[in-house]
């Protein structure tokens, strides 16, 4: 659970001055995101888990239950809702400045079983791995859903982060996991290997499938050590903002698998979700095409 502030500079950045942009603030989060995306997509019951701090955490409750998430908010009296400003450039590439905040403060206690309790799947953000109390939440969550026969998904979430944590320990983190869905930058920097593709098959021995994100290439496919297939992208014509692509693609890709798809029409959706999402400012779908 963040809050985005979007800040859509068409110049390049002038240090020591001013550069004109515009500037939006926005509810956010790759969890909160994917869960959004999720229900637009067509799955009826999405709860999340998450903490935010007092000072935001009924605006964030709204935006999600307006949305049709089923928020299970932590509340958090000590430390504010985690930002990020997401200084997106004239490509629509952005590039984010992350305070956590209340994220990484997602605690065992927050957690019960029964949270899974009718839960056809479990997805976990990665960030939730980068800090100890937030990873041993998640890792209360990953042995539950094990338990019980729940497949878990998995979204590496920052390159940057992950070269702070090790792609080892990341791995082991997640070892066995049904699905992982790294980005271009993910995947190589957990492989090592400078080849997107010999990254995603590398990352199926890890997991029972891999799915990397390409940004406007589509997405690759790979399970058992190899790539199984590649979806391309649709074509946007006027792209605005590429925060939360990833997320909207999760989102759809999940709730394409839970309605029956196969892999590679659940990355169809996907790929058609990310496209929607570049269109429009931060994160979280817009109103619904007509």
């Amino acid at each position: 659970m963040v809050t985005d502030v979007v800040v859509r500079h068409g110049s390049a950045l002038v240090h020591g001055t001013d550069t004109a942009a515009r500037i939006s603030t926005l509810p956010g989060g790759a969890g909160a995101n994917v869960a959004c995306w999720a229900v637009r997509s067509g799955v009826r019951d999405v709860r999340l888990l998450a903490r935010a701090g007092a000072d935001s955490a009924a605006w964030h409750r709204g935006a999600l239950e307006r949305a049709g998430v089923r928020p299970l908010l932590a509340v958090d009296e000590r430390t504010p809702t985690g930002t990020v400003v997401a200084l997106v450039d004239s490509s629509a590439e952005r590039t984010f400045l992350t305070d956590s905040g209340a994220v990484l403060r997602l605690s065992p206690g927050d957690w019960s079983p029964a949270l899974l309790d009718g839960v056809a799947r479990l997805h976990l953000s990665g960030y939730l791995l980068f800090a100890a109390t937030s990873r041993a939440t998640a890792l209360l969550a990953l042995r539950e859903a094990g338990r019980r026969g729940v497949p878990v998904s998995v979204d590496p979430a920052s390159a940057g982060f992950l070269a702070v944590l090790g792609a080892g320990a990341f791995l082991d983190l997640v070892q066995g996991v049904d699905l992982l869905l790294p980005n271009a930058d993910e995947a190589r920097e957990l492989t090592g290997l400078p080849d997107t593709a010999d990254a995603a098959a590398k990352l199926s021995h890890h997991a029972g499938r891999v799915v990397v994100t390409l940004g406007d290439r589509g997405a690759l496919l790979a399970a058992g050590g190899a790539v199984t297939a590649r979806v391309p992208a649709p074509a946007v014509r006027d792209p605005v903002d590429s925060t939360g692509a990833g997320d909207a693609f999760t989102g759809a890709y999940l709730a394409a698998l839970l309605a029956g798809a196969d892999d590679a029409a659940a990355a169809v959706a996907g790929c058609r979700a990310g496209a929607e999402a570049v269109a429009t400012v931060g994160g979280r779908p817009g109103p619904c095409p007509s």
